[in-house]
């Protein structure tokens, strides 16, 4: 099975192509505020190295959050679009779970985090349950570093940009008993990777998402409460309909070429 994954939770942009556990072409870079605009064209320049056209995949993965608002919407609505347009199964995948994937077959707990844009830390805790797969500890969470402290009852492996940035503020309140090991900082970024590895699963599980596809934001954003009072487009809708637009014209022009091929 094919599958391609976004995850533009951060920042950190990652895309990439699987095929079961095989890396067919992936592509990262620091997106900064340019989600919206990289997104496409990085999913183009993947198809094009890898050979392979979207009637090849079997399914779509995105990451849902926590973390950015406007990059987890430009991921949702762009994965929208591609299966609007094709009718692929989309995957969702909670991006500290995948990032969590990263330590599988820990001994201690895993707990990777984030930066909240409000000064605070986005955070979950997995433990490794043998099988491919992690039970959740604690559900994601978003609080000040004190809080994520004290959710930490046990010698915990630790990691993440939450980490990085606000280390001396989580140490100072973390429980005299509560030791931590800090992950390599190969993996504080999220990886689009573990988000296919995840996607994958669900699509052999038959996990897709249905018409409904809420983003796992855990605070709610003023996008979202200006969007209640007004009663307006989404920008996620909004975005989804470009993307699934782009994608059906130029499906449209790959079968008239083959069409005049063809005669």
């Amino acid at each position: 099975m094919k599958i391609l994954a976004v995850e533009t939770a951060t920042t950190w942009q990652s895309v990439a192509i699987l095929e079961d556990d095989r890396i067919i072409a992936m592509h990262e870079q620091e997106a900064g505020g340019a989600q919206g605009s990289l997104l496409l064209p990085t999913i183009d320049r993947l198809f094009s190295q890898s050979g392979l056209r979207l009637g090849d995949l079997s399914g779509l993965a995105c990451s849902i959050g926590p973390g950015s608002f406007t990059g987890i919407r430009v991921g949702i609505a762009t994965c929208l679009g591609l299966r609007g347009a094709t009718g692929l199964p989309l995957t969702l995948v909670p991006t500290l779970e995948a990032m969590a994937r990263n330590f599988e077959a820990a001994t201690v707990p895993v707990c990777p985090m984030l930066v909240s844009r409000r000064g605070e830390v986005y955070w979950a805790i997995f433990r490794w349950a043998g099988d491919g797969r992690f039970d959740r500890v604690v559900s994601e969470q978003v609080g000040p570093p004190g809080a994520l402290a004290q959710s930490l009852t046990e010698p915990t492996l630790v990691f993440g940009a939450g980490w990085s940035s606000m280390e001396s503020e989580i140490r100072a309140a973390l429980p005299v008993s509560v030791t931590v090991t800090v992950g390599s900082h190969d993996v504080f970024k999220p990886s689009a990777i573990h988000v296919a590895r995840i996607g994958l699963e669900q699509l052999r599980c038959g996990e897709i998402a249905g018409d409904l596809v809420m983003p796992l934001y855990v605070q709610r954003t003023e996008a979202e409460i200006q969007y209640e009072r007004s009663g307006g487009v989404s920008s996620v809708a909004r975005r989804r309909h470009r993307v699934e637009t782009k994608v059906a014209a130029r499906l449209a022009r790959g079968r008239r070429r083959s069409d005049r091929q063809d005669m």
